[in-house]
């Protein structure tokens, strides 16, 4: 709506910025700037107003019908077929085993195996590769540079020290320590417990439960019923039937014989004949019956029962047992030792050389070199150890 306000307020602005440039008067007459008239025949200008058609949002109310589906809840009598079970007991008979314990006194040989060492000396070949060596000779050309030597003899003389060695036997003692085994045989006494089994007869009052069947007899009440027909008779509905009332026999004197003249049409109201309608309906009925009826009631049977007790009694018995203990006795022995010294002793020498002094002389030559390559073949051989 602010909007719709401001927009004529905003055209005055416009019209009056454009003022400078034309001018409208009321009669419809125009003048121009550029018109090339004089100042007296232009009036001077003026502000006007320009009204404009706003449109304005108006709401109005107005009432509506709505329908909205409802469900109804109707309850409707059905009759269904329904099951009843009745106990029914029946008596069975189950025979069982019972385990009753029958000692009997018996006797069994142990037999055990004992490792005993049989020494037994056997030979194994061992198979293994040994690598032998295969030379071959072959033959290279190098080219070489060889230096020609030009000899010059000089003669010098040389102070030096020689060490000469002087060996000298020396004598060590050394004592060492070997452990000699010394056997002694002991004895020991072991006692230990043997648990001897002693019988013993004994009673025992053992209480068990025997179901006996007592018979009776009951009164059930029994729902039952029947299905009945019954036959209604309905009225038949009303219908509206046209009918015509008889006509008569006129003389037509034109066509010289007599016209057949229905009579008038009339509307009368005439009810159907009655309809019968048969519908099964269920007819509830209580019946007592006298049933058979069988409860099982306990009673307590008592019997003596003998059984064998065992009961283990310890007894002490003695068991004697050799071994042999071994323990190192040290022993002390001295041996000698004989070894050798060496004693560098220094000897002063004098010596008079001539030796020649060489300068090469570069010189190319070619050489044939023999070699040998080395190839390695193996070869398969077998050693015997036992």
């Amino acid at each position: 709506m602010r909007t719709l306000i401001g927009l004529p307020l905003v055209a005055v602005v416009l019209a009056a910025l454009s003022a400078s440039t034309a001018t409208a008067a009321y009669c419809g007459a125009a003048c121009y700037n550029k018109c090339g008239c004089e100042p007296a025949c232009c009036p001077q200008p003026a502000c006007c107003t320009v009204m404009k058609t706003c449109r304005e949002v108006v709401w109005e109310k107005q009432q509506m019908t709505c329908y909205k589906t409802v469900y109804e809840k109707s309850l409707q009598t059905k009759t269904i077929n329904c099951v009843k079970y009745v106990p029914e007991t029946h008596v069975k008979e189950c025979p069982y085993t019972v385990c009753k314990p029958v000692y009997e006194q018996k006797t069994r040989t142990c037999t055990y195996t004992v490792c005993k060492p049989v020494w037994e000396t056997k030979t194994k070949d061992i198979c293994y590769t040994v690598c032998k060596p295969v030379w071959e000779t072959k033959t290279k050309d190098i080219c070489y540079t060889v230096c020609k030597p030009v000899y010059e003899t000089k003669t010098k003389t040389e102070c030096y020290t020689v060490c000469k060695p002087v060996w000298e036997t020396k004598t060590k003692d050394i004592c060492y320590t070997v452990c000699k085994p010394v056997y002694e045989t002991k004895t020991k006494t072991c006692n230990y417990t043997v648990c001897k089994p002693v019988y013993e007869q004994k009673t025992r009052e053992v209480c068990h439960v025997v179901c006996k069947p007592v018979h009776y007899t009951k009164e059930v009440q029994e729902c039952c019923g029947r299905w009945e027909t019954q036959v209604t008779e309905c009225p038949g509905p009303v219908v509206t039937k046209c009918v015509r009332e008889p006509g008569c026999w006129t003389w037509d004197p034109c066509c010289c014989r007599c016209v057949y003249c229905p009579g008038e049409c009339k509307t009368i109201q005439v009810q159907c004949p009655p309809r019968k309608i048969c519908k099964r309906v269920w007819v509830p009925e209580v019946r007592t019956r006298t049933i058979n009826c069988c409860r099982y009631e306990r009673e307590v049977i008592k019997k003596q029962v003998p059984y064998t007790v065992c009961r283990m009694v310890p007894e002490v018995r003695t068991k004697t047992y050799t071994y042999q203990v071994c323990h190192m006795v040290p022993e002390k022995g001295v041996k000698t030792l004989t070894y050798k010294v060496c004693r560098m002793v220094p000897e002063q020498k004098t010596r008079t050389y001539t030796y020649q002094v060489c300068r090469m002389v570069p010189e190319k030559c070619v050489k044939t070199l023999t070699y040998k390559v080395c190839r390695m073949v193996p070869e398969q051989k077998t050693r015997t150890y036992t």
